[in-house]
């Protein structure tokens, strides 16, 4: 359909989609179109992101590689425009054909993540360019808009001024280099682990975003996913437990006191009807009851890690990996999981979603204000306290944190008092656990520094203690 003359004539829509007479990839339907109009609401020019998004976004079977005809028209022989667009053709080939967006392309990446990459790769590009787009972005999300577009291109670039459009297209030629190295360097194991995981989209917006490139760009964040993804293949396997009920969705299951008359045992008929009445009174009669679904979690997992400069290197990948995976358990079998930083002091809390946790938030993170563990169980147990009687749900709590976390034996039974509470400590190279509230806590693990310089077995030390946390007592806490 061919973009109505009011349309055409308005610069939030002609400035974009004109562009794409410079654009080197035709994906087969419109929908992809529509897909890289998303991606440029925070990115420009649209024909830049429209061929690098589809390139590690869309299967290559879907794509043809080649200029627009609409480029004869708008830059003929002998133009400079023309020699810009030749080099920027052979940037985009390059590209097409590196490791890391043919990987990308298998992993069928969300527009967050789509996002997310072209930032990185395009980000120091939009900031040496120097001029401003005339015009703003307006393409309304409409597949029909754009379908059978090519014919139109030609009047859409002439529709607005291009010093813009050709502007930048001059600084990715200049900075051919550090494009194909960025491009290059994209790392496909994260992509991965944010896909598993989910990478908070929808409502999610420019905060997630700026998590996701956080941790795109955080060199220790690597070593964190390498070992999140030994982990996630054990914790997958995990099945969220059925429950009982009366409703008529599965056979029968087992034997309860409730039910409809349909599925009363049989050998209850066989009580004198004065007996059959009082046991129907008091709710003694057996009925048989059917697979359903569990109910909703009653209980409320807080995983809190310590980002203190003490968890650096090793520990700090072992504490984030950890968590990941607990989480991601915890929420395979059903349950709500909070995430929390501290330091000096608690950070604020992310809720692990439906089918989503902030694994970019938990790649990225840094803490720099010190270190003051009894501040922190402070503010904890008052802050379970207010949950626990807002709420009338079971807490538990899950540390990890540094063998030496002196906190007085006091505020631990009182967050105690509020909360199970499981501790895992990472102890320094030659150290040693020695602390005074071990005898408060539901259980804890000790993980030294040999287990950690050896992958195997940091894998089974880990997997051991994701088990042993995610079957933390069920009993209601000690008043200590």
């Amino acid at each position: 359909m061919p973009v109505p003359q009011a349309l055409a004539r308005d610069p939030s829509i002609a400035g974009p989609l004109g562009s794409l007479a410079m654009s080197v990839v035709r994906p087969a339907v419109p929908m992809m179109i529509v897909r890289a109009v998303k991606w440029h609401r925070d990115l420009a020019p649209l024909f830049v992101v429209h061929d690098l998004g589809l390139l590690y976004a869309a299967p290559k079977e879907q794509l043809h590689l080649g200029p627009r005809t609409a480029l004869e028209a708008i830059a003929p022989a002998g133009n400079p425009v023309r020699e810009l667009a030749a080099k920027y053709r052979a940037i985009v080939d390059e590209i097409a054909v590196s490791e890391a967006s043919v990987k990308a392309r298998s992993l069928r990446l969300g527009d967050d993540l789509v996002a997310v990459v072209l930032a990185r790769v395009l980000g120091a590009i939009a900031t040496r360019g120097e001029a401003k787009a005339p015009y703003a972005a307006n393409v309304p999300f409409d597949p029909e808009l754009v379908r059978d577009l090519d014919p139109q291109l030609a009047t859409l670039w002439n529709a607005v001024p291009r010093d813009f459009d050709v502007a930048m297209l001059g600084a990715m030629v200049k900075s051919q280099l550090h494009v194909l190295t960025l491009a290059d360097a994209i790392d496909i194991d994260t992509l991965r682990l944010l896909g598993m995981l989910g990478a908070e989209s929808g409502a999610a917006s420019a905060l997630a975003q700026v998590d996701l490139l956080a941790a795109m760009s955080t060199p220790e964040a690597n070593d964190i996913v390498n070992f999140s993804l030994e982990l996630l293949p054990s914790v997958l396997e995990t099945r969220r437990a059925r429950a009982t009920g009366t409703h008529a969705v599965s056979g029968y299951s087992g034997v309860g006191g409730k039910g409809s008359l349909d599925s009363m045992v049989l050998t209850e008929l066989a009580w004198d009807d004065e007996e059959l009445a009082r046991r129907l009174a008091e709710g003694e009669l057996l009925f048989y009851t059917r697979d359903q679904a569990p109910e909703p979690a009653r209980r409320l997992h807080y995983v809190l890690i310590d980002a203190s400069a003490s968890m650096r290197g090793d520990r700090q990948v072992f504490a984030r990996g950890l968590a990941i995976a607990l989480g991601k358990k915890l929420q395979v079998a059903g349950e709500e999981v909070w995430f929390r930083f501290f330091d000096s002091r608690l950070y604020d809390v992310q809720r692990a979603r439906e089918r989503q946790l902030p694994a970019a938030y938990l790649l990225g993170f840094k803490g720099e204000r010190g270190r003051n563990p009894a501040r922190v169980f402070t503010q904890l147990a008052t802050e379970l306290g207010l949950v626990r009687s807002r709420e009338q749900r079971d807490l538990v709590v899950h540390l990890i944190t540094h063998a030496a976390l002196h906190v007085p034996r006091q505020l631990v039974a009182d967050v105690r008092r509020e909360a199970h509470l499981f501790a895992v400590f990472i102890l320094p190279s030659g150290g040693k656990l020695d602390l005074e509230y071990l005898d408060l806590l539901d259980g804890h693990a000790v993980v030294d520094h040999a287990t950690l310089q050896q992958k195997n077995a940091r894998a089974a030390a880990a997997t051991k203690i994701v088990d042993e946390a995610s079957a933390v007592s069920l009993r209601p806490p000690a008043m200590t």
